[in-house]
């Protein structure tokens, strides 16, 4: 893989700042999953492990985010 990051954005997400739709993409930096808004930069972060854990027992959830 290229030093390059790939991004995607999230169909449909709603920024929880600034309320605009389609502007949420994810990525990851340094093994760890973020999230942005490109209109007005939200952010919010989730690592590998606390994901892992807050998931146990449910084979539903792709991920968890809370706010920073």
């Amino acid at each position: 893989m290229t030093n390059r990051e790939r991004r995607r954005f999230i169909a449909g997400a709603i920024c929880p700042k600034c309320n605009a739709m389609d502007t949420i993409m994810l990525y990851f930096e340094n093994n760890v999953e973020k999230l942005k808004c490109v209109e007005c930069d939200y952010q919010e972060s989730q690592t590998d492990d606390s994901v892992k854990e807050q998931s146990k027992g449910s084979d539903n959830i792709i991920g968890v985010f809370k706010p920073e």
